[in-house]
């Protein structure tokens, strides 16, 4: 039967890789990167570094595919992700149908692939199609999360209260309900929505990367800044990946 790795390689640097990451690297025989244009060509290149770096087997070979683009036309969020899905599925059924029947294929996945990712749920929709039979694992990886808090030298949560993770639009649509809210995948900068005099912002993009930019302070001083500093960046680069932290309260407080 075919086997299938989800790999997770972290947040951009390949020393995030782990020991257990570079050994299911080495046992596939092909490892499938994902391209997304010229304007995120640096997320491929940092993929194809990492097989250069720690790929030890002549015999494994590399296949690069190509996403394609979500359309948002006229089509709610939901409907937007499930044709997305869809079309991708349909991408990875010939990559893994293409493997010998007994052979292993690798997804090399941002981060971690149990967060904000969903290359194992478009796996498991190839998987109840019943073209081709195979299994797979996934193996963790260094999330965002983990390298801001680094990054900043912070525990992500206060002692005994809760984090939420979630997104920009979410938090748009609730406000700020909790004393640790860690924002993933915000696109509309929510943050500068959130009128609250208490409330702190650790905020990163580019993490564990040589572009690696931080910014930490209370909200209201410093959100302007961010806003800033974030369009610059992604007119260098032509892409950003940020992520932030959303705190208000003190250890022992309550």
């Amino acid at each position: 039967m075919r086997h299938i790795h989800i790999i997770g390689i972290g947040t951009g640097n390949p020393e995030h890789l782990t020991i257990q990451a570079i050994n299911a690297m080495n046992a596939a025989d092909v490892v499938f990167i994902p391209t997304k244009g010229a304007a995120k060509a640096d997320l491929a290149e940092v993929r194809r570094e990492i097989c250069e770096r720690y790929l030890t087997r002549e015999t494994v070979r590399i296949v690069e595919f190509e996403i394609p683009k979500r359309a948002t036309q006229d089509r709610s969020y939901v409907q937007s992700v499930d044709e997305w899905h869809a079309a991708i599925a349909h991408i990875y059924e010939g990559l893994i149908g293409d493997l010998p029947d007994t052979g292993a294929g690798a997804f090399l996945v941002w981060g971690d692939p149990s967060l904000y990712d969903s290359t194992i749920r478009i796996i498991e929709r190839v998987r109840n199609t019943g073209s081709c039979s195979f299994d797979y694992r996934v193996i963790p990886g260094i999330t965002s999360i983990q390298a801001l808090a680094a990054s900043h030298r912070i525990p992500v949560n206060l002692v005994g209260k809760p984090v939420e993770i979630t997104t920009g639009r979410r938090l748009s649509e609730t406000g700020l309900t909790r004393e640790s809210t860690v924002v993933m995948l915000d696109g509309e900068q929510a943050f500068w929505k959130i009128d609250d005099p208490d409330a702190e912002i650790y905020w990163g993009a580019y993490l564990g990367t040589e572009n690696e930019v931080i910014r930490s302070g209370r909200l209201s001083d410093i959100a302007d800044d961010i806003l800033r500093l974030r369009a610059e960046e992604r007119e260098r680069h032509g892409w950003i990946m940020d992520i932030y932290l959303l705190r208000k309260g003190r250890d022992f407080e309550g």
